[in-house]
C-alpha cells in the first residue's frame, strides 16, 4: 500500500528553473546574478572572440558584449537559452569590430614560431614539467593551424567541437538552416585534419 507519492522533476525542469531564476534576477539588477554572469560567460566570450580573430587581444570585445548584455536583458523574451543569446551578441559585436577595421587593414593572424629549444637531459623529477610543456606547445600548434582557416568555419568548430553546442543552437547563433551547419561544419573538419596532417601534428 502507498502511503504517499512523490513525482521528482526531472533534469530539464531543474534547469530550466534555475536559468530562469537567474534571469529573473539579471533583469531586476541583482549584484550577485551580474557576478555570476561574469564569472561564467566572460571567459567563453573572450574564447569564441579569439577564435574569430585569431588574436589573444579581445577585452575590448568581451567588455562591448558584457554591456550589450547588461542593456537588453530586459528585453530577452527567453525564445531561446541565455547562452544561445549571449553567443549571438559576441557574433555580431565581433562581425561589427570585424567590419570597423577592416577598412584600416587586414585581419593578422600570429605566425609566429614561439618553438624555444628544450634540453634533452632532463633530470627525473623535471619529465612531468617537460610533459606539461609539450602538451602546450603541441596546443599552441593546434590553434595556429585552427587560425589558417576562414573565421565562419573556425566558429563552426569552436561551437560544435569545442563548446560541443548542438546543431539547432549552432544554426540559431549563426542564422542558417540546420543541414548547412552539419554540411559546412563537415566541409571545415576536413580542411582542418589535411592542415593538421601538413603539419605532422596527425
Amino acid at each position: 500500500m502507498k502511503f504517499f507519492e512523490h513525482k521528482e522533476k526531472d533534469n530539464s525542469q531543474i534547469s530550466w528553473e534555475g536559468e530562469k531564476k537567474f534571469i529573473d534576477a539579471l533583469k531586476r539588477g541583482e549584484e550577485w546574478a551580474y557576478r555570476r554572469l561574469y564569472r561564467e560567460y566572460a571567459p567563453k566570450i573572450g574564447s569564441f572572440a579569439k577564435t574569430y580573430f585569431g588574436t589573444d587581444d579581445v577585452d575590448d570585445i568581451v567588455q562591448e558584449v558584457m554591456l550589450r548584455i547588461f542593456k537588453g536583458i530586459k528585453k530577452f523574451k527567453g525564445n531561446s537559452s541565455l547562452s544561445t543569446w549571449i553567443y549571438k551578441i559576441t557574433l555580431n559585436v565581433c562581425n561589427t569590430y570585424y567590419e570597423k577595421f577592416k577598412k584600416k587593414s587586414e585581419k593578422v593572424f600570429s605566425v609566429e614560431n614561439d618553438e624555444e629549444d628544450i634540453e634533452t637531459d632532463i633530470p627525473d623529477k623535471e619529465k612531468d614539467v617537460q610533459k606539461e610543456v609539450e602538451s602546450e606547445l603541441l596546443y599552441e600548434k593546434i590553434n595556429k593551424v585552427l587560425e589558417k582557416l576562414p573565421e565562419n568555419e573556425r566558429i563552426l568548430i569552436k561551437l560544435r567541437d569545442i563548446d560541443e553546442m548542438s546543431y539547432l543552437e549552432i544554426a540559431d547563433i549563426l542564422s542558417i538552416p540546420e543541414g548547412t551547419v552539419k554540411s559546412r561544419l563537415h566541409n571545415a573538419r576536413k580542411k582542418f585534419k589535411n592542415l593538421l596532417k601538413e603539419e605532422g601534428i596527425v
